[in-house]
This record gives structure tokens, C-alpha cells and sequence, in this order.
């Protein structure tokens, strides 16, 4: 339209200076005439072509720039400020609005060629952008419907250039006709014809410029959105999966970018993506870190359950990946139903204490968690223990109100914990430093971090621990092995016998009693043998502390008036050297609680003064441990002498049947009643009983497990299939869902999607354990968990054991029996959406806080509002919340404590 307004233009210009001529006196005046026309010709098709020229440059620099703008817009996307690789990405826009008809009109005439080079450069530059697009399977990736569309586009601009070249061509040519016309019709023109043709070239000429002035504002329309597309493109970044996260629209991108700006002013920093589509289930299982949709609770009941159960399956693969995906929290209301096949330890603890009349045990108390949250002002807490408080073992108030035959059984070592959880911070060491990497930290720790000496002074002489500048150093010695641990473990497992220890294979999982500074399970890790080490917070200061620190498993416990916090038929041996427990006084209460834990066949190992010393004490001890352990119908399988370390050892195993309990004359001591549950263990007060052994080949302790690490993978053989699991297939299958699905979690998000430094973590706590999966997927790395089963959670735990995985139960609504500082990681899976049901989150958080070490960090996936929870306080504890995502009401958190503490004191009480 308009090469052939400008072509029209010059034909009236011709035509207006040929009626001009034609106007001449006289004949004689021909060739002035000819000049005069070939000099309004020549100016014509100057004019037009200065004026199609200028327009071509005007739309060509404005698509250029426009195109330039676009190219260059990009949008820095900060996932989590972790050291990592996957600090950041950096995304391009890749969806610019497709332009308006008339720009794209006015682009295919004069600005096709500017086009299609811009589009051939853009191409160069990204080197193959829609081939790694493709790669990464982008869902913001264009359709192939609309590049085909824009391919299409830029050969119609190319198809155009051409076009308008070949029009300029035959203007020139049409122009030099029309010349030679015009002077042979010269007589035919008028004057009057003249004036009017120029007036008309005036007008068309001012018609040209306003339609290219108009058109060079539509040019500018693509620039001016570019930097709205810019606020608003959708950010592409790999999710924790590995895969491509769902674009959110564009106002949400903008509502985002806010946060995120004002979080950096306020020194956040943290970018909280809120994904809002909905994606497939085989997508999602690809793409997400693993946070799973809930089902509602109609698909959970009877034969529905099993067909939703199937059918998600199948669309997962069959991979057993929606077994676990239904409901990760495996306590979930929804779950009613299958629940009633699995009694939680709160039940069964409650069952027996209700038998025992003589218990004085404290009911669970049920806290509103509806209260709003005040305003935080933090104090450090005000209590003797200062950096080293435990708030159940250190409540002096309560222990001040024992009695002096409380304190005859130990009662005083025991939990006893305040009415409300403590809401103040435990300070720090002076000089505290971060703890040394396993398996340095074996040898040596830094003496600031542990600041006691007590144990240097009294145990150093037998290699417990001595001083070396700035560490405590380990020699690795003990009471019984002055010589090493490791020379000890080698020479228990050469004198247990042909049916013997055999470490690392038949015995994997062992308990430790009175564990000093834990240099047995230490070593013990050498040998591919779990270890749980227990010893009283009592005169030997900070014995089970040390042991943490140096990156060994251990509680602090005592052999007291109530059961040790683990399952019947537990450990598959069980340890003490030295461990100063009476086991025969009050009827063998404490050696019958052994017994509870002790697997059927399993090795009590007892290394003791008493053993191999003549002194009358020791031998009265001797003569009272006989009978009580042949009357429990313990086999004694050997005594030993270690020559180099000058001990004798007592190798004890526990009966496989019932025959000599139904043969004993003497029914000392008795055996458990039918209503006595061996399994429940949260504040049970010890009964000096037996419980029968395991008598039908399905019974849980029947059949020893098989050797490690077969047995962590293998479904226990005592798991009923006709019962559902924890999330409501049968139970062999939803072990096995379980287990798949934390190995994947952990390969494809954990391992290098958190930017997790893996080789700075040994202590790691599973805070609501189900099947053991979670740590399970850990087992390769020199890595250990505490696995720990609330008492409101299904009883999971003798699962756990029989995998030759330990842990233990425990009630978050009350403070963990350890150290501060002792945990470098923490996981938990739907803890506090549950907790908030029974107490207050914010005494778990500052507990959290308080076992956690600077530098130590937590995984929390759970519903979103606890998340959202959980986030405000822990940002107000000044951890690093390096990154939240949710989606469908399902979120994870990955945060690091700092080395903050508040200035301010508590009150004291």
C-alpha cells in the first residue's frame, strides 16, 4: 500500500509537470519545455524514494532495538542462597509477545530483512536454545505450532524484502516511460492542471509522513511491553528433582519479585515460590521434591482404598511411589482405618500403666495450639546447668521433691520434665567452635566445645580422654580395654563361640550400658556394627556430651526405675563393661529389663569386675548374678580372659523357646502376665517379670534377621500382609513403597538439591520416623540416625530394629534426653502439622534450636501453614532459611542455625 501510494505519486507528479509544459507560448520552446519535465520528473522520484527510504531505515532501527530489548531482558531467579552450584540460574525470555497486526504489517513491507537478520543472530547466540529447551523438557517452551508460525513470519518478511526491492526497480524504470510520455504530450497540459497536480504531491507527501510518524509509534509498543515482559516472564529453574518447575503467571511472578525485593532490604534474602498449576501425577513424581498430594479420607475405606491405592500405581509406574505419596505423614486423619492395625506407644503405654495400680505416671497433657503468636523478645536461658541444659534432667524443682528411696533406684537420673516446655535459648561455650569432621572427631575434639576436665582427672589414667592443647583427645581406650577398643572387639568376637557375635553381619544393632565416653561403639563402626550408647547425666560430667560431640551415637539414660525408651526383642546384644549397674538388686529389675530388649538368641556381653576378681564383694556378686541368670534361663556360654588388657569376660545368651521357663521348679522370677505388654515402654515403671519368647514361626523374634545389609531392605518376615501398612496397602508393600521412595527423595533432592556439605554431617535425627526409610537411603555415608517414633505415631519401631537401624521413642511435646549442640542435621516429616494437635509448636522450635549445632540445619517437609509456621520462627531465631516451596498445600523447608544468641537474660524463676 504504500510502494504503490509512493508510486502513485510520482505518476501525479509526472503528470501534473506535463500539463505544466503543456501550457508553453510557442512551439519553439520544446526543449525547455523537455528540461522542465525531466526536472520535475527526476525531483518526484527523488522525493519518493528519500521518503521510502527513510521509513525502511526508521522501522529497521526501531525493530532492532525492540528485538535488542527483548534479547537482553533477563531475570535472575535466586532459589536458596546455599554454596552450591545451585545458587542461582539465570533465565531468558523466551515467550515475548507476538507484535500487533499493523506493526507486523508494516514489518513484513519494510523491516522483513532487518528481521529475519536479528532472529538468524539471536539463533547463533543462544547456540541451540530450542534444542536444550527440548532437553530440559521446559514446560515454558513455545508450542511447535507457534515457531512454525514465527519461522513462517520471518520467510514472509525475507518473500517481502524481495518484493519491495523488485517495486523499486520497476519504479525507476516506470519513472524515465513516463518521461518521454510527458514530453511528447506536452501540448495537451494546461497550466491550471500544473498547479494542482503540485498541490496534490504536496498532500501525498504529508500523507506519507504522518503514516510513517504513526508507524514508528507502533514500533515503539513491542519495546515499551518488553520490559513489562521482563517484570512478568516466567522464571525457569530446575526443581529439587532434577527436573522443570511449572511457570506461575505473571502477576504472581510480579507479587514475588516484591517479596523478594523487600526481603533483601530487610536482609533476607529469600525467594518463596508459590507453584499454582496443577501438573500429573508421573510429572509430578519427576519434577517436584517429592511433596506429595493428600488423598481425601472417602478413598481411603474398604475396597476403595485398595482400587485408588491400585489405580495411582499404575499411573506412577508401579513403582510403589503413590503407596507413599497418598499420605507422608502416615497419622493423617484420613487414615482412621488402617491406624487400628497399628497401636501407637501412647496406647500401649497407657494400657499398662492403667494395669500397674501402683504407677504414679503424669497422663499426656493436651495443649490449645490455637493461640496466636505474641511478639518474640528472646533471653538466654537463667538455669545452673547454663550451657550444657537438658530441661528434663535438670529440673531441680522436681527433683527436689523426691524422696530419699527415689534416689536409692536412680529416680533422680530419670526424666522429669517442667509442665510447659522451655521458651528461652541455651547459650553458647565461650569460644565454641564448629565441631571436627568424622572420622577425625573419633580422636580428638575441640576442648572449648566441651569445656569439662572432671573425666580427664578421674578416667584419663585408663585412656578414657585426656587434654592436648586446644582438643580433648580419645585414645580410644576404656575401663575394660585400657589397649584400645578395637583389640577388645576383635576378642569378644573370637571367644563367643561357633554360634558367636560375628559383627557386622548376625550382630549389627547392640546396646551399650554405662558408656563412658562410648569409645566401644565408636569403633564398633569399623566393624559395620549401630551402636546406642546410654549413660546418666551424673558425676561423670559430660560423658554422653563427648560421645556426641565425637560423633557417636548416645542418650543420656539410666538403669532406673522405669523401662529404657525402646521396644521388646530389640537389640541383638547387649553390652556392659564396668557399667556400675546392680544387676541383681530389687529381684533383677534392671538385668529383666535387659532382658525385655535383648533378641531371642541374642549375647549379653558383661565385662566386670566380678567376673575374673576374687574380692568378697565381687564374689557375692558373682553367686547373686549366677542364680538370677540361670533362673531367668540365660545360657552362660564361656567366661574369657583378655590377657592384654587383664579382664574376664561372661558371654550370656538369651533362650529361643519356652521349655525352660515351663520347666523351672521355682517360678522366680515370674513370668509376665497375658495383659502385660512388653512393647510399651513411655514412662513405664519396671516389673521384675519375663515375657514368654516369640513361640509361632510368625511371631516377631521367632527367626533371627538376616545378616546386614540384606536385612535393611527385606520386608520383616513377621509383617502380616493381610493388614495395611501405615499408609494403607498391605504392610510387606507399603515397607517397600516406603523405602523406594526416601531412596529417591534422598538421591534426587537431599544429596545435592539443598546444598547440603554431606561430608560435614555424621549426627543426623529422623524426628518422626515411620518404616526407617529416611534412614535407610543414608546408609552408605559414614552417616548416622536417631530414629525416632512419637508416642501418637504408629509403633513402628520394632521395624526399624529388625532392619538393624536403631531408635527410639519419644514425645516431642517434651525436651530430647541430649546435649545441646549434638545434631548437625534434623528431618522432619510432618511433625508439627501433628504436634500442634497435642501442644504448642513454639517450645519444639526452641528445642529444635537447642539441639541443633551452629552450622547444623533441618529439613522440614510438612503442610504448608506449619511450614509457614515454623519458618517465622525459625527466621526470628535468626537460622538461614535458605529455602520454602509449596504446592497444593504441601511444603518443604531447608534452613541453618547461626551462632546468634540474644544479649538479654531470662528472669530467673
Amino acid at each position: 500500500m504504500r510502494d504503490r501510494s509512493m508510486a502513485g505519486g510520482g505518476r501525479g507528479s509526472r503528470g501534473g509537470g506535463g500539463a505544466k509544459r503543456g501550457a508553453a507560448p510557442s512551439s519553439s520552446s520544446a526543449s525547455a519545455t523537455a528540461s522542465a519535465c525531466v526536472y520535475y520528473a527526476t525531483t518526484g522520484l527523488l522525493v519518493a524514494l528519500c521518503v521510502a527510504g527513510a521509513y525502511f531505515l526508521t522501522s529497521t532501527s526501531a525493530a532492532s532495538v525492540a528485538d535488542g530489548d527483548a534479547g537482553a531482558g533477563t531475570v535472575t531467579a535466586y532459589r536458596h542462597t546455599t554454596r552450591s552450584s545451585f545458587a542461582y540460574e539465570v533465565a531468558r525470555d523466551k515467550a515475548a509477545l507476538s507484535p500487533p497486526r499493523e506493526v507486523e504489517a508494516a514489518g513484513k513491507a519494510g523491516g522483513g530483512s532487518g528481521s529475519g537478520e536479528e532472529a538468524a543472530e539471536e539463533e547463533r547466540r543462544k547456540g541451540g536454545g530450542a534444542a536444550a529447551a527440548g532437553a530440559l523438557d521446559d514446560p515454558h517452551a513455545k508450542p511447535d505450532g507457534v515457531e512454525q508460525q514465527q519461522h513462517g513470519s520471518d520467510e514472509t518478511s525475507v518473500e517481502e524484502e524481495s518484493k519491495g526491492s523488485a517495486v523499486e526497480d520497476e519504479r525507476r524504470e516506470e519513472g524515465d516511460v513516463d518521461a518521454a510520455a510527458g514530453e511528447a504530450n506536452a501540448q495537451d497540459a494546461t497550466e491550471t492542471s500544473a498547479q494542482g497536480g503540485a498541490g496534490e504531491e504536496e498532500k501525498e507527501q504529508q500523507a506519507v509522513l504522518e503514516e510513517n510518524s504513526e508507524q514508528q509509534q507502533l514500533l515503539q509498543m513491542p519495546h515499551e511491553e518488553t520490559h513489562l515482559q521482563a517484570a512478568a516472564v516466567a522464571v525457569e529453574e530446575k526443581s529439587l528433582d532434577g527436573g522443570v518447575e511449572e511457570e506461575s503467571n505473571a502477576g504472581q511472578r510480579l507479587r514475588e519479585e516484591e517479596e523478594i525485593a523487600r526481603d533483601e532490604q530487610s536482609g533476607g534474602g529469600l525467594l518463596r515460590r508459590e507453584a499454582q498449576e496443577e501438573m500429573p501425577i508421573d510429572e509430578r513424581a519427576e519434577q517436584q521434591p517429592e511433596v506429595e498430594e493428600r488423598q481425601p479420607e472417602e478413598e481411603r475405606s474398604d475396597a476403595q482404598s485398595e482400587e485408588a491405592v491400585r489405580s495411582q500405581q499404575d499411573e506412577d509406574g508401579g513403582d510403589g511411589k503413590a503407596a507413599v505419596s497418598e499420605d507422608v505423614d502416615g497419622n493423617n486423619a484420613g487414615q482412621d482405618e488402617p491406624q487400628k492395625a497399628w497401636a501407637t506407644q501412647a496406647e500401649e503405654s497407657l494400657r499398662e500403666k492403667e494395669n500397674n495400680a501402683g504407677s504414679n505416671e503424669k497422663d499426656e497433657e493436651t495443649n490449645s495450639s490455637g493461640e496466636e503468636e505474641q511478639s518474640l523478645e528472646w533471653r538466654l536461658c537463667n538455669v545452673k546447668a547454663g550451657a550444657d541444659y537438658i530441661p528434663c534432667l535438670d529440673n531441680d524443682k522436681a527433683i527436689k521433691k523426691l524422696r530419699p528411696e527415689n534416689y536409692r533406684r536412680y529416680e533422680h537420673r530419670e526424666r522429669h520434665c517442667p509442665d510447659e516446655g522451655p521458651t528461652c535459648l541455651v547459650p553458647l561455650p565461650a569460644g565454641y567452635r564448629r565441631p571436627v569432621e568424622w572420622p577425625k572427631s573419633r580422636d580428638r575434639v575441640w576442648y572449648s566445645n566441651v569445656p569439662h576436665t572432671k573425666l580427664v582427672e578421674v578416667k584419663g589414667h585408663q585412656n578414657w580422654v585426656k587434654v592436648s592443647g586446644q582438643y580433648l583427645t580419645f585414645p580410644g581406650g576404656g575401663t575394660q580395654f585400657i589397649h584400645g577398643a578395637l583389640h577388645y572387639i576383635d576378642f569378644l568376637q573370637q571367644q563367643s563361640g561357633s554360634r558367636g557375635i560375628a559383627w557386622g553381619k548376625r550382630t549389627r544393632v547392640v546396646l551399650d550400658v554405662g558408656c563412658g565416653v562410648a569409645s566401644f561403639g565408636g569403633y564398633l563402626f569399623d566393624r559395620g556394627v549401630a551402636t546406642v550408647s546410654f549413660a546418666p547425666k551424673d558425676e561423670h560430667e559430660a560423658q554422653v556430651q563427648m560421645a556426641l560431640e565425637r560423633g557417636i551415637p548416645a542418650i543420656s539414660a539410666v538403669m532406673g526405675s522405669k523401662r529404657l525408651p525402646f521396644p521388646s526383642k530389640a537389640f541383638d546384644l547387649v553390652h556392659c563393661a564396668r557399667c556400675r549397674v546392680p544387676w541383681h538388686a530389687d529381684g533383677g529389675a534392671l538385668l529383666l529389663e535387659l532382658n525385655r530388649v535383648l533378641r531371642p538368641g541374642g549375647f549379653f556381653v558383661w565385662s566386670a569386675t566380678p567376673v575374673y576378681q576374687k574380692l568378697t564383694e565381687d564374689v557375692q556378686i558373682w553367686k547373686a548374678m549366677s542364680a538370677l541368670t540361670k533362673s531367668m534361663c540365660w545360657d552362660l556360654v564361656s567366661i574369657k580372659k583378655d590377657r592384654l588388657n587383664g579382664v574376664g569376660v561372661a558371654f550370656y545368651r538369651k533362650p529361643t523357646s519356652n521349655d525352660c521357663y515351663d520347666s523351672r521348679r521355682r517360678q522366680q522370677p515370674p513370668m509376665c502376665s497375658d495383659d502385660d505388654d512388653a512393647d510399651a515402654a513411655w514412662y513405664i515403671r519396671l516389673n521384675s517379670c519375663m515375657h514368654r519368647v516369640p513361640a509361632g514361626p510368625a511371631e516377631r523374634g521367632a527367626t533371627w534377621p538376616p545378616e546386614w545389609p540384606r536385612r535393611v531392605r527385606t520386608p520383616p518376615y513377621w509383617l502380616n500382609a493381610s493388614l495395611p501398612g501405615v499408609y494403607g496397602k498391605p504392610a510387606p508393600e507399603d515397607f517397600t513403597a516406603d523405602n523406594d521412595h526416601w531412596r529417591r527423595v534422598f538421591d534426587r533432592s537431599y544429596l545435592n538439591g539443598l546444598g547440603i556439605d554431606w561430608a560435614r554431617v555424621r549426627n543426623v535425627m529422623d524426628m518422626r520416623a515411620a518404616y526407617g526409610g529416611f534412614a535407610a537411603a543414608l546408609k552408605d555415608k559414614k552417616i548416622w540416625v536417631m530414629n525416632v517414633v512419637n508416642v501418637d505415631a504408629p509403633d513402628t519401631l520394632p521395624i526399624i530394629f529388625e532392619r538393624g537401624l536403631f531408635g527410639m521413642y519419644h514425645d516431642w511435646c517434651e525436651s530430647f534426653s541430649t546435649y545441646p549442640r549434638t545434631y548437625d542435621l534434623l528431618h522432619a516429616d510432618h511433625l508439627f502439622s501433628k504436634i500442634k494437635e497435642r501442644c504448642v509448636i513454639l517450645p519444639v522450635v526452641v528445642e529444635v534450636d537447642r539441639i541443633v549445632r551452629p552450622g547444623g540445619s533441618i529439613i522440614l517437609r510438612d503442610e504448608a501453614g506449619a511450614v509457614g509456621q515454623v519458618e517465622k520462627l525459625l527466621k526470628s531465631l535468626h537460622w538461614d532459611v535458605r529455602l520454602t516451596f509449596s504446592k497444593n498445600d504441601e511444603g518443604v523447608l531447608y534452613a541453618e542455625k547461626s551462632n546468634w544468641r540474644p544479649d538479654l537474660l531470662e528472669e530467673p524463676s
